[in-house]
This record gives C-alpha cells, structure tokens and sequence, in this order.
C-alpha cells in the first residue's frame, strides 16, 4: 500500500493520544462536510441500481454530457489503466501518488515528469496523466492548454487524464469536459467533506464510459451515496457559500504558514511547501496530535483546521517548532 492521508489508526499506534484528540490535517478533505439528508431504510436493503436523478444533478454540476458514477475517483484510476495496451504513459510528477503505481502495475511505461514539463509530453507519450489543481503542490495548468494536449494525444488514439479532485472551489478552471481524448476525474470527497461516502464521476466520451463500466462491473455505488450526492450536487446555496467561506479559510491558512516564516503554496482546501526537513516536522507535529501529510523528498501538506480551538494548536506547534 502506498502512503496517503489519514491513518489515524497509524498515528495513534505510533504516537499515542485518543482518537479524539488528533487533529486531522493529512487529507485536504473539507473539515465542514455537507449535511446528508436521512436515508430511507430501503436504501440499505436493496442491491444498487443506476439513478438518474444522480447522473442528471452531477451533468449539471459538472455541466458534462455524459459521465459515468464510481465508487470514489480511486476506482477509475485502478481500472483505467486496464483499458489500454501496454502504453508510454507520463504522469506529473510529484503527484497523488496512485496515478503512477496503478499504471505501473498494468504493465505500462511511466515517465514521471516535473508538472511543468508535462506540456512536451503530448508528442512524445500515449497518455499523459495528471491532477490540476495538482496534488499536492496546487499547481495549475491552463483549460485551454489542456484541450490543446486532448487534441494532439486523440489524434493518435491517445489519452489526456485529468484529475480535478480539487477543483470545485474554483469551478471556472476546470477543463471543458466530453473533448475527443479527454478523461476528466471528479470527487465527491474533497469538496463537499464527503471522502467515506466513495463517490466520484468520470467524463469522458461514451465508447469509454462504457467500457469503463465493463470493467469495474456492476453495484460499485450504493444507494445511499447516490441519493447524499444527489442533494449535494443539487444544492447551489450550499456550494456558493462553502466556496466563499474555504476562500477566506485557504487564505488564512497561508498567512498563517507565512507568519512562521514557511513560504507555501497550495489551494483553497490545502498549503503545500518544499520542506527540507519534512521527516522532523511530521514528527514534531504529531508529537502534539496534529497529524499531517508528509512527502518524501517533497515536502509537507496541510489540510484546513476548523474550530477556533484547532487554528490556535496549529499555531502554537508552528512556533514551537519555529523556536525549538
């Protein structure tokens, strides 16, 4: 298994403190998940059928054609790469770190290229895959730059994966989505603080969809994660004023970090930074129950704390760790 966010079970083996006393910055999952409505009890005694009301509420959402419900973004990118011949496959770098493992698992040869560099792949490669904003460093590539590299992989048969895990708080930077060649990534879980609902979408074009479907097979969303996403999907207030309040919260985050003298980067629900020292301030941080996200030979990411109580534990471990 490859590191991800989380673990509190890891941390409380290794670090000690009640499972109530961590605070969680590992993930960038929104803090402030969305209300889910009460669920009839039918919904947990039946076998999952395929809802419209989903599939129309997230089309709309997404403003797609076509897409097609998985269980979480995880299941698509464990069953893309499945779907192609064996492959020159670039992929940014660094990254949510499954994109690679899972292509590299099905056989195919992956370049891990720096983000930046990832435009001189579409010439060069079958498929280049990559997470914009990225994860973990925020980083964005242009819409229509990414329609450009759509074009040029499609006309080769090839593919452009775009993971927009991140993207919803700034919605006007995703990327047209249904475009010859493009597979576009959404979730549920970050965004909407929703990640152990395991609920995501795939855009792409229909032949694809359809063999995507094939091969994850059928049941792969539950009832109950297609009538939460449904209302969630649907709820415009909620997601108008969630997007202002994670602005104005990203935006603290970040001052925060500057106030310590630590430079960052990142996005709304995530800061980002080259930490040299990475394996230490983990350390530091989990010694007094703050669990974050530490990236060999990359740096640290920190998720958004929510009450009050949380911004000033992170502050008062920031300048302890700043004046050891």
């Amino acid at each position: 298994m490859l590191e991800h966010g989380g673990k509190l079970a890891e941390a409380m083996a290794r670090y000690g403190h009640a499972r109530a006393a961590w605070l969680d910055l590992s993930t960038g999952v929104n803090p402030q998940s969305y209300p889910a409505p009460d669920l009839p009890q039918d919904a947990w005694h039946r076998l999952p059928e395929a809802d419209m009301a989903l599939i129309d509420a997230a089309c709309g959402y997404y403003r797609a054609a076509q897409l097609l419900p998985v269980a979480g973004s995880q299941a698509a990118i464990g069953a893309l790469p499945r779907l192609r011949p064996r492959s020159r496959v670039a992929i940014g770098a660094p990254a949510y770190a499954e994109h690679a493992y899972r292509w590299r698992k099905a056989g195919h040869e992956v370049i891990e290229t720096p983000h930046a560099e990832l435009r001189n792949m579409a010439d060069s490669c079958d498929v280049v895959v990559l997470c914009n904003p990225n994860n973990p460093t925020g980083a964005m590539i242009p819409p229509q730059d990414l329609l450009d590299w759509a074009g040029k992989l499609a006309r080769r048969g090839g593919w452009l994966v775009v993971d927009e895990a991140f993207a919803d708080v700034e919605p006007q930077h995703s990327v047209p989505a249904n475009a010859p060649g493009l597979i576009v990534l959404r979730s549920i879980g970050k965004f909407f603080g929703l990640a152990g609902l395991r609920l995501g979408f795939v855009i792409a074009q229909q032949q694809l969809l359809a063999a995507l479907a094939d091969e994850i097979g059928p049941w792969g969303v539950t009832e109950a994660a297609q009538r939460i996403g449904t209302a969630a999907l649907r709820d415009g207030a909620w997601q108008h004023a969630m997007r202002e309040r994670l602005r104005h919260d990203g935006a603290r985050l970040k001052r925060l970090l500057a106030e310590h003298g630590i430079a960052s980067c990142g996005t709304a629900l995530f800061q980002w930074w080259p930490e040299p020292h990475a394996e230490a301030f983990a350390d530091h941080m989990a010694r007094r129950a703050i669990w974050v996200r530490k990236f060999d030979g990359y740096g640290i990411r920190l998720g958004l704390p929510f009450y009050e109580r949380d911004w000033q534990r992170l502050s008062q471990a920031l300048d302890e760790w700043m004046s050891p």
